[in-house]
């Protein structure tokens, strides 16, 4: 399977970074449907165990971004709406993990079988090892929930959720006050199809990495602090690499 980009809405905030050397060394894998909290997650958990943050999405715009012979075929296929191969991907993630030192999450990859055996090949030419794959399981619906909840600012890019996150003023930026807007990905049969392309792509992958004893289920439902601790319980009960 190809990669598309995709924005999601990530966290906003700023954390303090901890550090927390007892973490350094695990390797692990954020999983979890769109709208779970994945990028908030791995940012936080990053952050205060200083490993380092390696996002799929990320790692193309930044390609992009750098206006190299790579990124030029990242934009290519951008433009064109089709997805990015999964050996460009795969090559841009090597990068990233050449730089590892203590440990890092991978969010948003892999998304199917196919790519969590070329990621086993690429931790063994590195002499590394997953800790475990956490997964954020959430309901459908309450996907549908925080999605369709879900608001953007078209000027600035602010990112808001009118249940957890709503602007000060009606449906209006805090930031330059103008009117947001829900994007077409977020309506709630748009949602509910990406969640149904997303359960069967991934239904492998999980029975996979169950199989390995590196599946980890975590309830994604509650507020990110919650879901954080939930997390760290986890983390504080598995072996380093």
């Amino acid at each position: 399977m190809a990669f598309k980009l995709s924005f999601s809405s990530g966290a906003s905030e700023e954390l303090e970074s901890k550090g927390d050397g007892k973490m350094k060394g695990l390797n692990l894998v954020f999983l979890g449907p769109p709208g779970a909290g994945k990028g908030t997650q791995a940012q936080r958990i990053s952050e205060k165990f200083g490993l380092v943050w390696i996002c799929a999405g990320d790692i193309l715009r930044q390609a992009v971004a750098q206006e190299n012979q790579l990124g030029k075929e990242v934009q290519e296929y951008l433009k064109r709406g089709e997805l990015v191969p999964d050996q460009i991907v795969l090559s841009l993630i090597a990068g990233r993990l050449d730089e590892v030192e203590d440990g890092f999450i991978l969010d948003g990859f892999p998304r199917t079988l196919g790519q969590a055996k070329a990621l086993d090949k690429l931790l063994h030419d590195r002499t590394m090892d997953l800790s475990a794959v956490i997964f954020l399981d959430v309901p459908d619906e309450e996907i549908v929930k925080r999605l369709s909840a879900r608001r953007i600012c078209p000027n600035c890019g602010a990112v808001y959720n009118m249940i957890y996150k709503p602007p000060k003023k009606d449906e209006k930026c805090d930031r330059c006050g103008t009117q947001l807007i829900r994007r077409r990905d977020d309506e709630p049969e748009t949602v509910r199809n990406r969640l149904r392309v997303f359960r069967e792509q991934t239904a492998p992958l999980i029975d996979y990495y169950k199989k390995n004893g590196l599946l980890k289920k975590v309830n994604g439902v509650g507020m990110p602090d919650q879901i954080t601790e939930k997390i760290e319980m986890v983390l504080q009960r598995l072996p380093l690499n």
